[in-house]
């Protein structure tokens, strides 16, 4: 129980790690824009490449971690990522930049892909849900972030020396903690048995979490622009709008392992869907700027633990190719995520703002209707069991 307890530990500590990093860079956008001296729509189209490097490191992440197992792929995936941070730092112009971000990109997907897999082989050694605080650490990563960031702009730091820093650290942190990971390969033979069994079902999961992923993107992006635009709040008070669903967000993550232990994953995902739609959908047609934010604060405790569902879900499904299946949902929920925010902006070419939030509205309720995919999960875990 004690090594189980050190992975879960250095399940956390990864998990942080991958926040941190990815929110450093977040932090440093501003400046790194201006270094480079792209505009704010070369920024945009520079932006698709981090996305679609985390997608191929998702992929290939997923096939090499079944393969070589969670113990050797984690931490060498904590250093790629950790090193690869760093080059957006030293980019000189959009062409450089470019090439940082698919780079950066590749090592964030690998990182979250195998840290996801080692996550299912401890909640299964668990036996009970554990994913949801292994997302909240990775969301307590990007506070830490955040404040690490303002600090050192505030001192005038370069990019390039606050990201080289976090860099060193995330490889000492990655090879000190690769220790206490479980050495757990699943056999191909497992592999081979169960290779038929699920992958309707895993593409199910991975639409769904497409669906409540965009959702939030979609609240991460637009609802400090909404309070400014629909309600005409200030930029102080439009900015708790992020700020409640963030933290709610992680609350509620923080919370919704226990909350699955008793009611099931089934019923998390399909009445958080439920409560995310209602949130969403109150703060788009409130009259009054405090709604709006207790509509987004609903919006971000509803959605918290979908995700986590559908990631250990898949985790759990084929014993010997959990590391594939997560990153065929990982994969659609991160392009949902990158989708929702376009998306969203495209709509309001045609209808304003607050109608265009119906859309993840309509998503989230056919995410809730579409639950009943987890009841078999589930049920066969608990019988395998």
């Amino acid at each position: 129980m004690n090594a189980l307890r050190a992975a879960r530990a250095a399940t956390f500590t990864y998990f942080a790690l991958n926040g941190f990093l990815l929110g450093l860079w977040l932090v440093h956008i501003p400046t790194v824009e201006d270094s480079t001296g792209i505009s704010h729509a070369e920024l945009g189209r520079l932006l698709l490449l981090l996305g679609l490097g985390a997608f191929i490191g998702m992929r290939i992440g997923g096939k090499v971690t079944d393969r070589a197992g969670v113990k050797l792929v984690v931490p060498i995936a904590g250093v790629v990522c950790s090193v690869t941070a760093f080059l957006p730092g030293v980019a000189v112009n959009q062409w450089t930049l470019g090439l940082a971000l698919l780079i950066f990109g590749f090592g964030n997907g690998l990182i979250d892909v195998s840290m996801n897999a080692h996550a299912v082989v401890v909640e299964r050694h668990y036996d009970r849900p554990v994913m949801s605080a292994f997302h909240a650490t990775w969301s307590l990563g990007g506070v830490a972030a955040a404040l690490t960031g303002a600090r050192t702009l505030s001192w005038e730091l370069s990019p390039a020396t606050t990201l080289g820093a976090a860099a060193v650290l995330g490889v000492v942190v990655s090879l000190v903690t690769a220790r206490f990971l479980l050495n757990e390969k699943e056999e191909q033979a497992a592999e081979q048995t169960g290779k038929r069994k699920a992958p309707r079902r895993i593409w199910i999961m991975a639409v769904l979490a497409l669906l409540v992923m965009l959702s939030e993107g979609a609240a991460n992006d637009w609802s400090v622009l909404h309070l400014q635009d629909v309600l005409n709040a200030s930029p102080q008070i439009a900015a708790l709008a992020y700020g409640a669903f963030a933290t709610t967000m992680t609350v509620g993550r923080l919370l919704a392992d226990r909350v699955s232990a008793k009611i099931g994953p089934m019923a998390v995902l399909r009445w958080g869907s439920v409560i995310g739609a209602a949130g969403i959908a109150t703060a788009a047609l409130s009259p009054w700027i405090w709604l709006a934010l207790v509509g987004w604060a609903i919006a971000g405790i509803g959605l918290s633990g979908t995700v986590p569902q559908l990631f250990s879900a898949a985790g759990h499904a084929e014993p010997g190719a959990a590391g594939v299946n997560v990153s065929r949902v990982a994969g659609l929920g991160y392009l949902g995520v990158l989708a929702g925010p376009a998306v969203i902006g495209w709509l309001t070419h045609f209808v304003p703002l607050n109608i265009a939030f119906l859309l993840p509205v309509g998503l989230c309720l056919v995410a809730a209707f579409s639950a009943g995919v987890l009841r078999t999960e589930h049920t066969e875990e608990k019988v395998s069991a």
